[in-house]
């Protein structure tokens, strides 16, 4: 647009493609706005044409109708024609003809700029006509409504134009032409269709053409014209109304043309009327809004259309609408009135002379129950007033009529419909159902209210018939409802008439048939009930009764002028029992007028008004209860006993006792006669009494029915009770002693409580409370006396209130036991209130009876209120009337308040809030009792009934202390107190908060003001806690005044207030009963007590012994472990955190660790919901900066502890710590689990403590492994676990995934002391990971091996085993280790001292060379060691020391070692016998020098040993042999024997290369060693009896050889007969088969030998030398 402005051409097909890519309906709209509101001079011609281009293309473009953008499109051309209207209907009419999207558009357009700008439009219709009317014969269906809107715009602006321009008629021959051939078009084919939108459209645009053609076209189309209208009636709300507008232009056209007579007749127009008068109704139907304004307008034209009827034919009309009211159909009724009424002001003139006929025609219609009708009647009744149609005895019947209407209510309708007998299937009934279901009663009665008003306003001819006729209209019960109607018309006669007294009183006696004064004052004083009805009755009766006080006897005047007004209804309510306010000044107001009548004679007149008043009121009528009261009120102003008497009995027949209202306004009225005539109404009430159920009928009828009989009782001593107990208020205090100790001491009352119904029980209820009422009124009046039998009275009221022993239920009282409730606390605080004081036992029961009514639901509101009042004034009283002391009114608090304490935590908001309620109220009532005394009537400050101390009843105190007459400080537990309500303070409840703060400054100004014991301390001094509690007193008073303050500020501040108030120990006691605050059902007062107590410790904590420290730990996680809310436990966690930061860290730890293991003893803690808590305080502390470190290292302080046994922790499973470092195992795997929680949960601040103490944990957890391990042994495998995910955690913790993976690999491998081996494996991880930290855990682990339990020891020991193969640069540290290692090599442990030594081999080769002969003496000792792991360990080790030990070292226990070695050659275990043959072959490098020939006796002895084990089972111990000999080869100096140990029968491990190897050395040994024979051979016998059965057979098959071989008879003399009988003896005895085949073979070759003649010839000789000794 602006490129455009400047002269750039812009291509209208290019401008459109711009605006695509826009929001085109905005823009358009932006330009019609921009283009409508400049001037025409501002405007360029050209630029508005490309504009009218670039909208007429848009709009042709789609095919589209009626979208957006087309409107807009639409719109913008409008604005252009508003201009430039030749070239907008250029642009148009370019696209005449066209396609037919574009064609609407247009067409559409012209409409829209015709409704526009009519005047510019006008002049250019023939145009529009000449380019439209060819094409409309052709126009589709679809599109026929479009083109009759048209045609309906553009007569419309030829209309505006007319009017305009009225001289200069734009419509020439040309035009009229078009205008007829389009309005017979749409007359002949439009009109018809049967598209009802076409018909619709065609319609209202002939509506618009029919003024605009000539007549006589005109003329023609009535025919056809009135019926397509008339149809168009059978539909909807909608085209009614458009129907009527077109009906109304054409009676426009054809009655009131200027032209010529009407066009049709009145009969002809009977058709259309009948048409239209229903059409009244539709208005009167719909109320919603979218409805009513269209029949509305349907309604304003329909009565346009009868005034255009009327106009021409009045008269006809006239009795056309009559006709229609005296056929009674209601829908032709309703409309004909509705006619009427609007007609009668505009056709006056002509209908004048018609006045009779239309109130007889009223008349009829008076009877008529519709609502419809009734509402257009009064409307009528009140247009006819207003000219003068009222006349006579016919106009006091209509406004009878206004009156009635006035007084109706929706139950007189009901029954009125309820009392027709229409079938519900008829069609008049359905009818009427439709008709007039829009009507409603209020609507009726507020018409007829302001009809009625206006008659005496505004038509001055109506007074005369309004007054006095109005006065007769108070007295009838049908027109109750009207009275404030009536009264306020008659005030307004009143008012506008210049009344005098004379001229009133003549006027009123010239009737006989009105009231008389007695009368008018007797129904106006009843009708005053309701101060604050919506239509101000009170106000206007006391009105009218000043208007009207003429009427009655001198003095009414004055006295009412200044008394009869009401200043504001808004007063009264605020007052809950305004009700009872009001009618005690009504009361009073009648009390006061008798008293300035003065006319007994009068008073009796209207004795007898009120008398005949009853049949006024039905009995359940709340004017009927007021009425009694007026009569009463009356009578007791009466002195005629027998007058009072009769009417008395009168008044009891006259009520109804049955209805609750109507028995107290009775009860209230004999009190009332008691007053001045006590006697005459007890005589009565005792007769009634001594009559219960004594009639015959009542006799008859109980025989029948218990029921009735139960019922009849209850009424009757209902209403007795009532009026014994009113009898009893309103009776002279100086009388009343006699008759209430009469009525108790005969037990009367006990005949009253057998009542069931629950209205009869309050009733009782409420008689017992006003029993002690008047005692409590007597004592005002200075007549006081004990009231007789009290406790059992009260006993009376818990009995008929349903709540003596049996508190279930209270959560399902039903609202009349709600009343009964209400009204039994209040009579309870009566009789508590008054003398004698209530017994403990009494005391007990009241609260037990009635405390439950805290838990009462909160609805109904109005009724739970009061009885949760009554409830806390009944506690107050109590607590004010019990004790004697200061002491033991204190007790009583207490116990009340803690009785209390269970809904002051409730989860309920509106148990809290009462729960509050009560404590604060108690507590100022507790104070004034302490400052001033106390008022049983619950007076405050100074007062005559106010009781002190009682001196004359417990003695003079003027010499005790005053302790004794006030309560201490320490009685009153006020660090309990706090913590029960200082959370409250945060609570979700605004009310809640406020009173909480306000009972804790109670608390304490109460507190600050009693007597302090000389032992106690305050947390500060004196001024300082003054001080706090006017901060305290600043944010109360901030409260009331500000509810918009942040309450955690406020609470911030009460915290820090409270927390200077508060003692030593009440600081104490707060602490220690934190656990159930923090466990308080609302989280935010949850939340306050956890505040509490961070706040306390912070501020206060040093004060705290740790005992005191020890019990709040307790209470903290008491506190966390039933906390299941995660938010709530982490607060509470903090609370502990902040316990330990600030007191005593290892108490508080102790108690954690300790609650920890209870559960892993009493709880299954992995399936506990929300979590075990404990885990969660392993990690608050873990997380926490500065007690992560400190806890760390207790933990660990606590691992370093010995295990209780079994039967000694069963002693002591309730403390955390033990004597002597000794701990309950379940501490210690607690303490486990909370490593592991440390580790996995500390975060940052953890991860630093763990690093800092790397060395310290890593120790301690290596000893715990070995001390696990061990019991996974036993068959214990959770503390292994445990230890092991302490562990991997550990490892997650500091970053070690190396030695995590060797603990997941073999953590839990306990076979063959396979954790010793981790435990090695984790020390050479740790070696590389973290060098730096290996000296600090080498000296931790050898303080560790001082340790009393032997399995961290021997942990100890494997570890430092792995860690001294680090310990190059330890310096003094590693001399201590070898040190330390050497000591306890002679450990009770054989693990230790094998892991000792196998460290002390490890050491750093560096090094070994320095400590050589020191670990050598450790070997040696060790290879004698009892435990053969011991022995076997040395041997290894022997052998690893001797690769690089020195000769020096060596040499000195080279022999001992060798004699050590054989000694384990013979070992069982196969292994040992390896490493002792190994090691022996290792010696021989040693075997030199001065020790030669002492080692070489040694090779000797071991030499048959090696030679038999060369074939041993074990290949170990094979190897270890043949090393050794190859070794030890050199000191024998046998050079076949080096090339035999180099064969392949020496180096094979089958049976034949071995035995072939023990021939060739048997030969080597015989040749070269002949004088070793014999010592060879002692230990080759030695070996027949080896445990081994192929040693054995080694050992024969040698010793066979060497004989075999051996020619020294000396040896075969000593061993060949030995051998011969062992061989013998293997072959048939031995179970292995080795053996036996070994012997064989082996006693073969003895055989073949050439020594073996010889030495059988010898052993035949002894053998019969043998024989022959035995035969001789």
């Amino acid at each position: 647009m602006a490129s455009s402005s400047s002269g750039i051409s812009i291509p209208a097909p290019e401008a459109v493609q711009v605006l695509r890519f826009g929001n085109m309906a905005g823009v358009f709209q932006i330009m019609a706005v921009g283009v409508r509101a400049l001037d025409k001079k501002d405007l360029d011609p050209s630029f508005m044409a490309k504009l009218a281009k670039i909208a007429t293309a848009e709009m042709i473009s789609s095919k589209e109708l009626d979208t957006d953008w087309q409107r807009a499109a639409s719109g913008l051309l409008v604005s252009i024609g508003s201009h430039f209207p030749d070239l907008m209907m250029e642009e148009i009419f370019v696209h005449f003809p066209g396609p037919s999207s574009g064609l609407l558009a247009m067409v559409q357009t012209l409409a829209d700029f015709a409704s526009a700008d009519a005047l510019q439009f006008t002049p250019r219709l023939k145009g529009v006509l000449s380019r439209v009317l060819p094409i409309l014969g052709n126009v589709r269906d679809i599109h026929r409504p479009i083109f009759a809107n048209a045609f309906k715009c553009w007569c419309q602006a030829v209309w505006q134009y007319n009017m305009d321009f009225p001289l200069h008629s734009p419509l020439d021959g040309d035009i009229m032409s078009f205008l007829n051939s389009a309005f017979e078009l749409l007359l002949r084919v439009w009109a018809s269709s049967r598209d009802l939108k076409i018909r619709i459209s065609s319609v209202e645009a002939l509506g618009q053409m029919v003024g605009l053609i000539t007549r006589t076209q005109l003329k023609v189309a009535l025919p056809r014209l009135v019926p397509t209208i008339l149809e168009l009636y059978k539909r909807d709300q909608d085209i009614a109304f458009v129907a009527t507008c077109s009906l109304h232009n054409l009676l426009n056209a054809t009655l009131l043309s200027e032209s010529g007579p009407p066009l049709l007749d009145f009969e002809e127009l009977t058709v259309i009327l009948s048409t239209l008068l229903p059409v009244v109704s539709i208005n009167n139907d719909s109320k919603e809004y979218s409805n009513y304004s269209v029949g509305l307008k349907a309604y304003n034209e329909v009565q346009h259309c009868f005034l255009t009827v009327g106009l021409v034919y009045p008269e006809d009309l006239f009795m056309f609408l009559l006709n229609k009211c005296r056929l009674k159909e209601e829908p032709l009724t309703f409309g004909a009135l509705c006619v009427l009424k609007h007609l009668l002001p505009r056709l006056s003139e002509a209908w004048h002379s018609k006045r009779p006929l239309l109130v007889e025609a009223v008349k009829l219609l008076l009877d008529e129950q519709n609502l419809g009708v009734r509402k257009a009647l009064s409307e009528l009744i009140v247009v006819m007033a207003s000219h003068c149609y009222l006349v006579g005895p016919s106009g006091e019947l209509f406004v009878e009529y206004l009156v009635r209407h006035c007084a109706l209510t929706d139950q007189e309708m009901s029954d009125i419909w309820s009392s027709k007998e229409v079938p519900s299937s008829s069609k008049a009934h359905k009818r009427l159902e439709v008709k007039t279901g829009a009507i409603c009663v209020p609507e009726l009665r507020a018409i007829c209210e302001k009809g009625l008003l206006l008659l005496t306003i505004t038509i001055p001819e109506m007074e005369h018939i309004l007054w006095p006729f109005l006065l007769k209209m108070i007295i009838p019960r049908v027109y109750t409802g009207a009275v404030a109607t009536v009264c306020r018309s008659i005030s307004e006669l009143c008012r506008h008439r210049s009344f005098n007294s004379t001229a009133m009183l003549d006027e009123c006696k010239a009737r006989v048939d009105l009231p008389n004064p007695e009368e008018l004052f007797a129904r106006l004083l009843v009708l005053l009930h309701d101060p604050l009805s919506k239509d101000q009755l009170p106000s206007q009766i006391l009105t009218v009764l000043c208007y009207l006080a003429p009427l009655f006897p001198k003095n009414t005047t004055l006295f009412w002028q200044d008394e009869a007004y009401i200043s504001d209804t808004e007063d009264l309510k605020q007052d809950p029992s305004y009700q009872d306010t009001w009618d005690d000044m009504i009361i009073n107001f009648l009390a006061e007028s008798l008293d300035v009548i003065q006319d007994a004679d009068w008073v009796i007149s209207l004795g007898n008004a009120f008398t005949k008043q009853y049949e006024l009121y039905t009995p359940d009528d709340e004017h009927s209860a007021l009425l009694h009261r007026c009569f009463g009120m009356l009578l007791q102003k009466v002195k005629d006993r027998a007058y009072v008497r009769s009417k008395i009995n009168w008044m009891y027949k006259q009520a109804n006792i049955s209805i609750p209202t109507n028995r107290l306004g009775l009860a209230k009225a004999i009190g009332l006669v008691a007053a001045s005539h006590l006697d005459t109404v007890l005589d009565k009430l005792k007769d009634i009494l001594d009559n219960v159920g004594q009639s015959i009928f009542q006799r008859f009828l109980s025989f029948f029915s218990d029921s009735y009989k139960t019922e009849e009782s209850d009424d009757i001593h209902a209403a007795l009770a009532l009026m014994y107990g009113y009898a009893a208020k309103y009776a002279p205090s100086t009388v009343i002693e006699a008759r209430i100790d009469a009525l108790v001491g005969t037990n009367m009352l006990s005949r009253l409580l057998h009542v069931r119904h629950p209205t009869a029980k309050q009733a009782v209820i409420t008689a017992i409370d006003l029993l002690g009422r008047a005692v409590i009124n007597a004592a005002e009046n200075g007549a006081s006396f004990p009231l007789k039998r009290r406790d059992i009275m009260l006993d009376y009221i818990l009995t008929l209130m349903g709540r003596d022993d049996n508190n279930e239920g209270f959560a399902d009282s039903n609202l009349e036991l709600l009343h009964t409730q209400a009204l039994a606390l209040s009579a309870c605080t009566t009789l508590v209130s008054v003398e004698p004081k209530l017994t403990i036992e009494t005391r007990n029961h009241v609260l037990k009876a009635t405390l439950g009514f805290f838990a009462l639901p909160n609805d109904p509101v109005n009724v739970v209120n009061p009885l949760i009042d009554n409830l806390i004034t009944l506690l107050c009283a109590i607590l004010l009337t019990s004790g004697e002391d200061g002491r033991s009114r204190a007790e009583q608090l207490l116990h009340i308040l803690r009785q209390i304490d269970l809904y002051v935590s409730s989860p309920v908001d509106y148990q809290r809030r009462r729960g509050c309620l009560a404590v604060f109220e108690m507590l100022l009532k507790f104070r004034m009792v302490c400052i001033s005394g106390y008022c049983a009537l619950g007076c405050q400050g100074s007062c005559t009934h106010s009781k002190q101390i009682d001196r004359t009843l417990h003695g003079n105190f003027s010499n005790l202390p005053s302790a004794y007459v006030l309560p201490s400080r320490g009685a009153l537990c006020i660090g309990d107190r706090v913590i029960m309500y200082l959370p409250r303070c945060a609570d979700t409840n605004s009310e809640v908060r406020k009173v909480s703060a306000q009972i804790l400054d109670q608390l304490f100004s109460l507190s600050l003001s009693l007597p302090r014991p000389a032992a106690s301390s305050f947390g500060a001094d004196t001024e300082l806690s003054y001080r706090a509690l006017s901060s305290l007193g600043d944010v109360i008073a901030i409260l009331r005044s500000d509810a918009s303050i942040d309450p955690s500020e406020v609470f911030n501040r009460i915290i820090s207030s409270v927390c200077i108030l508060l003692t030593k120990d009440e600081l104490v006691a707060t602490l220690h009963g934190c656990s159930a605050a923090i466990c308080d059902k609302i989280k935010q007062s949850a939340e306050g007590a956890i505040q509490v107590v961070i706040e306390f410790v912070t501020k206060r904590g040093n004060e705290l012994t740790e005992t005191d420290v020890s019990r709040t730990a307790q209470s903290l996680i008491s506190a966390t472990v039933h906390v299941t809310e995660k938010h709530l436990r982490l607060e509470t966690l903090g609370a502990i955190s902040s316990l330990a930061e600030n007191t005593s860290t290892k108490v508080v730890f102790n108690e954690v660790l300790a609650m920890a293991g209870r559960d892993l003893i009493t709880k299954d803690i992995s399936r506990l919901r929300g979590g075990w808590s404990m885990q969660d305080a392993f990690y608050a502390f873990s997380q926490h900066t500065e007690l992560s470190f400190l806890f760390l290292e207790h933990v660990i302080s606590i691992l370093k502890q010995t295990p209780v046994p079994k039967g000694d922790s069963e002693k002591a499973e309730n403390s955390s710590e033990f004597v002597d470092g000794q701990i309950d195992s379940n501490i210690l795997q607690a303490a486990i689990i909370a490593l592991t929680a440390f580790f996995r949960g500390g975060g940052k601040v953890g991860k630093k403590a763990v690093e800092q103490n790397y060395a310290s944990v890593l120790a301690e957890l290596t000893l715990q492994l070995g001390s696990c391990h061990i019991l996974a042994s036993s068959g214990q495998q959770e503390p292994l676990r445990a230890l092991l995910a302490a562990f991997q955690a550990f490892c997650e913790c500091v970053g070690d995934l190396e030695m995590g993976k060797i603990l997941a690999r073999d953590g839990e491998q306990n076979e063959n002391g396979r954790w010793i081996n981790l435990l090695g494996d984790i020390a050479g991880c740790i070696s590389i990971k973290r060098p730096k930290e290996v000296q600090s855990i080498c000296l931790l682990l050898t303080k560790s091996l001082d340790r009393h339990q032997k399995y961290q020891r021997e942990a100890a020991a494997a570890a430092l085993s792995e860690f001294v193969r680090y310990s190059g640069g330890f310096g003094s540290l590693l001399e201590h280790m070898v040190e330390v290692l050497c000591q306890h090599v002679s450990d009770e442990s054989p693990t230790v001292r094998r892991l000792c030594l196998r460290g002390l081999v490890q050491l750093p080769s560096i090094h070994i060379l320095l400590y050589t002969a020191q670990v050598l003496g450790v070997i040696l000792a060790l290879l004698d060691d009892s435990d053969e792991s011991v022995q076997l360990t040395a041997v290894s080790c022997l052998l690893m020391i001797l690769e690089s030990a020195p000769n020096d070292a060596v040499e000195p226990v080279v022999i001992n070692l060798s004699v050590r070695l054989r000694n384990l050659q013979v070992c069982l275990n196969a292994k040992m016998r390896a490493n002792a043959f190994a090691a022996f072959g290792a010696l021989s490098n040693y075997g030199v020098g001065a020790h030669r020939e002492a080692f070489l006796e040694q090779t000797h002895a071991a030499f048959p040993r090696l030679v038999l084990h060369l074939h041993d089972d074990d290949v170990g111990v094979r190897q270890a042999c043949r090393n050794t000999l190859k070794r030890i080869v050199h000191l024998f100096d046998m050079e076949g024997l080096c090339a035999l140990l180099n064969t392949h029968c020496f180096n094979s491990d089958h049976r034949s290369d071995y035995e072939n190897f023990v021939r060739d050395l048997s030969k080597q040994v015989a040749q070269n060693l002949p004088s070793r024979v014999d010592t060879y051979m002692v230990s080759i016998v030695q070996a027949f009896d080896a445990p081994w059965p192929v040693i054995q057979a080694n050992a024969m098959y040698l010793s066979s050889s060497l004989l075999f071989l051996s020619d020294d008879q000396h040896i075969l003399a000593l061993y060949y007969t030995q051998v011969f009988g062992v061989l013998v003896g293997k072959m048939s005895r031995s179970a292995e088969a080795v053996v036996r085949a070994t012997s064989s073979s082996a006693l073969g070759l003895l055989l073949k030998s050439s020594n073996s003649l010889s030495w059988r010839a010898d052993r035949l000789d002894r053998a019969e030398s043998m024989r022959r000794g035995h035969d001789s």
